[in-house]
């Protein structure tokens, strides 16, 4: 079959495979794999010093059609205004630990690419999306991080420990947001006694989670996403993904879920993976652009500082706040994963969180890096030695940040393909566009309106990121993931 007779969605699905393999990632699992998946019968038992939670209101919000379901969340109203925040995190290790073929797979891929027409998950489906997933109404094991949150929003003290748990209900983020903001509650979450209040103390707590970690300089965007939608096996449109109330409860619990797990980490002398934003290079440009809004930042980089110009922008120009968002992200620069060895010097740190120690465990059945926090925590609550060398660990960081940079680029190439296919019959049409990246590799704008990011072949000079521009797109090739525009007026 010509590949342009092919539907579109076959056509992505080839070309996100081909991604895979380009970016030396493994987009199959191998029999060996998939013959320890299928010889998985239930999750692992537990011994005697796990804790039964499973009569708690514990509950998931995540995308409508998330089935790797990693972490559940629950609250206690305590003396003083204080809550208690549980949230388990799907103990991945419980199952996997054992099955070298599925591990190596995990180890080498070190994460799940999520591209338009594929996912390629880290572990078998199999159990992903059921053994090592928190479904609703299944026992499972989990990792608890107990926070005690007051009334300012500090952790005021935070314990983890292993616990069986029980999803009461699989809610999303969108029904749960509207719901939040005055709308009609979701079936799952009416179904359940007192689910509705205790989501109630959960937001409080966020919210004063949130609102400490601003006051210290955690930075805070409006980032817009395009999602490709299908009308059968034909890319329709690109749906626009927006934060809102329930996927910021979900995040500020992850970031001190985080937090805590790194902090108990450092407690017992462990070294540890650490996620980490170092401080921007192209400050400088972040200066500018403040400038160019009308406001003055230090010279020096100073995250409450720029928290605070963020701020202001967003009360006074909502509407735009989401491009000045993208810009100062893509000048913030990326994550990344290091080794943090106990007497060494600090590490750098997550910049737009405003955490000094934050290390990931909320997804273990998505990243690697949880698996491997989560074996750090385990060996630490049982009295045994690291599972990993420092220089394991130091390895490790340095190759699960290669592929978690592999994953994006696949990710964004798929992405971009969707959109050439889309956008293949508008050559010639006109976009408004803010500049995303510009380097010695070239200039990049991302079109408002569908959302989608191309490179600037004609009219690159003296533009520069946050700059917007005006394009007019010139070609499309959708088996390169290629969109090229040209600057007008």
């Amino acid at each position: 079959m010509n590949p342009a007779d092919q539907p579109q969605r076959a056509i992505l699905q080839r070309l996100a495979a081909q991604a895979m393999t380009d970016r030396g990632l493994l987009a199959e699992f191998t029999a060996e794999a998939l013959s320890e998946a299928a010889g998985v019968r239930s999750p692992a038992p537990g011994g005697d010093a796990i804790r039964d939670l499973r009569n708690l209101l514990w509950a998931s919000i995540d995308n409508d059609d998330s089935r790797d379901l990693d972490q559940l969340s629950v609250a206690e109203a305590l003396p003083d205004g204080r809550i208690k925040v549980l949230v388990a995190i799907a103990d991945v290790d419980a199952v996997i630990a054992g099955l070298a073929a599925i591990d190596e797979h995990a180890r080498h891929n070190t994460t799940s690419v999520y591209t338009a027409a594929r996912i390629f998950p880290m572990i078998p489906e199999r159990l992903s999306t059921d053994i090592t997933s928190l479904g609703q109404g299944v026992d499972r094991l989990a990792i608890v991080v107990e926070m005690i949150v007051a009334k300012d929003g500090s952790v005021q003290s935070s314990a983890v420990y292993q616990a069986w748990v029980r999803n009461q209900a699989k809610l999303a983020y969108h029904g749960v947001a509207a719901w939040l903001e005055g709308g009609p509650a979701p079936a799952a979450l009416a179904a359940v006694k007192g689910l509705d209040e205790n989501l109630r103390l959960q937001d409080k707590a966020a919210q004063a989670l949130k609102g400490l970690r601003q006051l210290h300089g955690a930075l805070t965007f409006d980032t817009r996403k395009g999602r490709a939608v299908f009308d059968g096996d034909t890319v329709s449109s690109l749906e626009v993904e927006t934060p809102d109330r329930a996927t910021q409860l979900i995040e500020d619990f992850m970031v001190a879920a985080n937090g805590a797990t790194a902090e108990f980490l450092e407690t017992k002398k462990f070294s540890a993976l650490r996620r980490v934003v170092r401080t921007p290079k192209r400050w400088d440009r972040i200066v500018e652009i403040a400038h160019e809004h009308g406001a003055t930042l230090p010279s020096a980089p100073d995250a409450p500082a720029l928290n605070a110009f963020l701020g202001k922008q967003r009360q006074a120009d909502p509407v735009r706040f989401p491009d000045l968002s993208l810009a100062v992200i893509k000048l913030l620069g990326p994550g990344e994963y290091v080794a943090e060895i106990p007497g060494d010097k600090e590490s750098p740190g997550h910049f737009s969180l405003a955490v000094e120690h934050y290390a990931h465990s909320t997804a273990p059945n998505r990243r690697y890096p949880d698996v491997i926090t989560q074996r750090l925590l385990k060996a630490a609550l049982a009295g045994k030695p690291a599972p990993y060398s420092n220089d394991d660990l130091t390895k490790l960081a340095e190759h699960c940040t290669e592929q978690e940079d592999a994953a994006k680029k696949v990710e964004r190439q798929v992405a971009k393909s969707a959109a050439a296919l889309l956008l293949e019959s508008q050559i010639g049409k006109r976009f408004d566009a803010i500049v995303t990246g510009a380097g010695d590799k070239g200039t990049w704008v991302r079109v408002l309106n569908p959302p989608v990011e191309g490179k600037l072949v004609q009219g690159a000079q003296g533009v520069d990121v946050g700059h917007k521009v005006q394009v007019e797109l010139l070609h499309t090739d959708v088996e390169r993931g290629f969109i090229d525009f040209k600057r007008v007026g």
